[in-house]
């Protein structure tokens, strides 16, 4: 039952779970997100882990955390959170800067001994007052409570200690009047095979709200305003397996079986993961030696019919440029899927970054043009992976669609679409008119190749890295011939621009001479500033682009309308430079940050003003 007493009603609130990297602060935090989407609210999340396998416990180095945004008018994960919960000094120590004003601290006080002070190098027995903590701190003993509960169950103290997650969860579900009952089918699904598991784990979840709600853990409990939904089945995905599934809808679509060869690589290994889950659906997921032979195997499978994909982050990408540009050559249809992440290197695996534009646009030898396209949010990921896969098939040419880390961890609540929602892929195939004529590069109006499927009687042939006679298709080392060769793969993926939607901008009325502008996994960042400063009485625009190369058609004619162009981006200005170069005339400034985490709202409305100030 509820607790009725002192509700506040919120339209919005910011939840950090944090911890060591074993004390399942993500898996807390998504079940909790998983719950607010299955009851409506709009949510989006922020996993925010370290690098090192497993730091010392603990240890400043080794905190985990998780931030979920749940309610109403949600883009972003929040600036700060409103509840912080932390189970070691550790955890409070690094997660203390993202709590608002007056919010509240979450503890759990048998964590807080004085060698436990000392792992997180405090130098006083008073953590609160040397950090400069200024909100409702709430002491509770869940690794005391946690032992009382599962006293009986059988289990083993380090196996008990795994559930103090779910006390805590329990204890926010009864912070913000949530029922618990979607928190324990997830349990039941999650440990199925394990039904000793599920009952402690949902015996402690029960605690956690029992506690709160018994003795009146903080002053007042809050509850979030939900609005009605389209009918539908929704649920909360991260970007990863939004991109997997996108890819599921696309084979569906275009007939074409779904093959991915691929080599694991921090943060995209989860889109093999998810795939390698599906062969009940006919999905060929392969894990492969290295990167370049998980390019290799995609292009096998492209030119023997199938949708063909490769997945990696930055460092993969490298590896897969020259076989990239095979794909090119041949003109067969590849997806190629980059989660960027904080380089060079190996830099910041688990970290976020838009880092690897220059690389997608540029990074192949000779004059190698491919189509480039991003995803805007976690949810976005399901229908840019869709088409990526339908501009590969269509048009023959090798796509890469570039996530990154925040939204390809991050979830958002996500309606599943029906089938009819999506168009039909229609590959450019041969047709057996063409038997007698048809050349392995002979094209139609558009200047795409038509593809014909090995084993097709009447259409044997070779594709291949050498340069081929335009007419004939056998091997031609003419000067002007590979000039009409190169100039034909680069208007092929130019005339892509008249298969993609033109760019929209979001206006809060007329009279606006500054738009901000943004391009992938930004968008709710940039959007909720140009709320902000609307709101403020700043006149600002606002566009974000899905589509890169080739730009939208009305790219030029959109951005010239305005005085200043200003381009947020998680770069050193990769895609202002783009843009500048392409659109010389635009009064382009830029708004930049590399520092391996996604922009803070405050961050982009502090640069436009300065840069509307003239400072």
């Amino acid at each position: 039952m509820l607790d009725k007493t002192n509700i506040l009603f919120r339209q919005s609130i910011v939840v950090r779970f944090s911890g060591d990297s074993g004390d399942g602060m993500q898996l807390a935090g998504n079940i909790f997100s998983n719950v607010s989407a299955e009851r409506g609210d709009q949510i989006s999340t922020f996993p925010d882990y370290p690098a090192e396998v497993r730091a010392p416990q603990g240890s400043l180095n080794g905190v985990s955390g998780f931030q979920v945004h749940v309610g109403l008018g949600v883009h972003t994960p929040g600036d700060e959170c409103d509840v912080l919960v932390s189970m070691n000094p550790a955890a409070l120590k690094q997660n203390a800067k993202f709590l608002k004003p007056n919010g509240v601290a979450i503890v759990d006080i048998d964590s807080f001994k004085k060698s436990d002070l000392e792992k997180a190098l405090f130098t006083t027995d008073d953590p609160y007052t040397e950090i400069g903590l200024k909100a409702q701190v709430v002491e509770v003993p869940m690794t005391s409570m946690v032992k009382a509960a599962l006293a009986d169950s059988g289990m083993d103290f380090k196996s008990q200690m795994k559930c103090r997650n779910m006390f805590a969860l329990g204890l926010v579900c009864w912070l913000f009047n949530t029922p618990i009952d979607g928190a324990l089918r997830f349990l039941k699904n999650k440990f199925a095979k394990k039904p000793a598991v599920y009952e402690a784990n949902a015996k402690v979840v029960r605690g956690g709200f029992d506690y709160g709600h018994n003795i009146h853990a903080t002053v007042s409990t809050y509850r979030i305003e939900t609005e009605d939904m389209r009918p539908g089945i929704y649920t909360d995905v991260n970007g990863n397996k939004a991109t997997a599934w996108g890819l599921i809808m696309a084979s569906e679509k275009s007939g074409r079986p779904l093959f991915l060869g691929s080599y694991p690589i921090t943060p995209a290994t989860d889109i093999l993961h998810e795939l390698a889950k599906r062969r009940d659906l006919g999905v060929k997921a392969i894990q492969m030696e290295d990167e370049i032979a998980g390019v290799c195997s995609a292009i096998g499978a492209s030119f023997a019919g199938n949708l063909a994909v490769t997945s990696t982050s930055g460092p993969g990408l490298a590896l897969k440029s020259e076989a990239i540009g095979l794909a090119v050559m041949a003109e067969l249809p590849l997806v190629v899927i980059d989660v960027m992440r904080g380089g060079p290197s190996t830099g910041l695996p688990t970290k976020t970054e838009q880092t690897d534009l220059n690389q997608a646009l540029y990074g192949r030898s000779g004059e190698c043009p491919l189509v480039v396209v991003s995803a805007l949010s976690p949810t976005d990921c399901f229908k840019m992976a869709f088409e990526a896969s339908r501009i590969a098939l269509e048009h023959m040419t090798p796509v890469i669609l570039l996530t990154d880390a925040f939204i390809a961890n991050g979830s958002s609540a996500w309606r599943v679409p029906e089938n009819d929602e999506y168009p039909e892929i229609k590959p450019n195939f041969v047709t057996e008119e063409m038997k007698e004529t048809w050349k392995p590069y002979m094209r139609n109006e558009e200047l795409v190749r038509y593809w014909a499927i090995p084993g097709t009687p009447g259409f044997e042939h070779r594709v291949g890295g050498l340069e081929k006679d335009y007419e004939t298709g056998v091997l031609s080392n003419n000067p002007e011939n590979h000039a009409r060769m190169v100039a034909a793969r680069a208007q092929k993926v130019a005339t892509v621009a008249n298969h993609i939607p033109a760019l929209e901008v979001k206006s809060e009325g007329e009279g606006a001479d500054t738009i901000i502008v943004g391009w992938g996994g930004t968008y709710g960042h940039i959007y909720t500033a140009f709320e902000e400063l609307n709101k403020a009485g700043k006149k600002v625009d606002f566009a974000q682009f899905r589509y890169i190369n080739p730009l939208p058609k009305n790219t030029a004619e959109v951005l010239g309308k305005y005085k200043t162009v200003i381009v947020a981006e998680l770069n050193d200005g990769q895609f202002a430079n783009y843009l500048q170069a392409l659109n010389p005339n635009l009064n382009i400034k830029r708004i930049n940050k590399v520092e391996g985490q996604p922009f803070l709202v405050h961050e982009i409305v502090d640069g436009v003003n300065k840069i509307m100030e003239g400072k």
